[in-house]
């Protein structure tokens, strides 16, 4: 027998349609129903999730809970939040993110953080960011370290777009160069790099059926496709990377959870990088391969 149906209020206040909303995206197998609920109300109503808290016997307007209600059966239907309201927070920025660009994730902080560690010693820095996507890293880098700069490339010219708007809203694009191409092709001859960052494709191809809808159906797949094995961007840039490298210079992988073995491999091949540890994100699951050029 399928679940029953929330109970209708008869009153629809902030705090009745948030309960009801939750128990429906509950019942609808959503991962996270009470933040999105929080979330995409928010959103419809051009405020702040905590504001929802304060003002939970306001009753919003006919036009406002339609407009919650489209919302909320695109988000059953698969649509990621983040893609639903046009933005998502990382590393205490808010990035625009579109259906152009992988959704920013937690993890990744990982990885921004320990580069602004290595940075922070280093004066005017140049850093490489490829596959920036929406810019979360490189712009995130850029607004922390104030004397750095950031080379941003992607083969997506959508992509580059979102990543553009994204540094001129946080104030870093004067420190910024944007390029259109694959991985190291568009870098001008001789360029090198006190760090390289990037957060590549890793989905095998036997991968995709088993993951969640929202990313499988909605995330860019070029963006996720890492080839038969998840590691064809890891062997192209282990391979090529050498020359981009300042002497002591850093790499830094994301990596899948299974993957650090591999990856470490790949980078042993080649005898002008040192491997480093590699860092666990916040759930503890290896996330961040490191290396140094000799």
């Amino acid at each position: 027998m399928a679940d029953a149906a929330p109970q209708i209020p008869t009153v629809w206040t902030i705090k009745a349609l948030l309960l009801w909303t939750t128990d429906f995206l509950a019942k609808k197998g959503i991962e996270n129903p009470k933040t999105d609920a929080q979330i995409l109300l928010a959103h419809v109503l051009n405020c702040k999730k905590v504001d929802l808290l304060v003002n939970f016997d306001q009753q919003p307007s006919e036009a406002d809970r339609t407009r919650f209600k489209e919302l909320i059966h695109r988000r059953v239907a698969g649509w990621p939040v983040a893609y639903l309201v046009g933005y998502r927070d990382f590393y205490l920025l808010t990035f625009e993110v579109s259906p152009a660009v992988l959704v920013p994730r937690p993890e990744t902080e990982t990885l921004v953080a320990d580069a602004l560690a290595f940075l922070k010693s280093r004066t005017a820095p140049a850093v490489l960011d490829l596959g920036t996507g929406s810019g979360c890293i490189g712009i995130s880098i850029a607004h922390q370290k104030k004397d750095s700069h950031v080379t941003a490339v992607d083969i997506s010219p959508d992509a580059l777009a979102v990543a553009k708007r994204n540094a001129a809203k946080h104030g870093v694009a004067d420190r910024m160069t944007f390029l259109q191409g694959d991985l190291f092709a568009p870098l001008p001859s001789g360029s090198t790099f006190d760090l390289i960052a990037s957060n590549p494709p890793y989905i095998a191809a036997n991968e995709f059926a088993a993951l969640a809808s929202d990313v499988r159906d909605h995330e860019p797949r070029v963006a996720l496709d890492g080839g038969a094995d998840g590691l064809i961007f890891y062997r192209r840039i282990a391979a090529a990377v050498g020359p981009f490298l300042k002497p002591g210079g850093k790499l830094l992988l994301e990596i899948g959870a299974t993957q650090d073995a591999d990856v470490r491999a790949l980078l042993a091949e080649h005898a002008e990088l040192e491997v480093g540890p590699t860092l666990k994100d916040d759930a503890k699951l290896t996330r961040v391969v490191t290396a140094k050029k000799k």
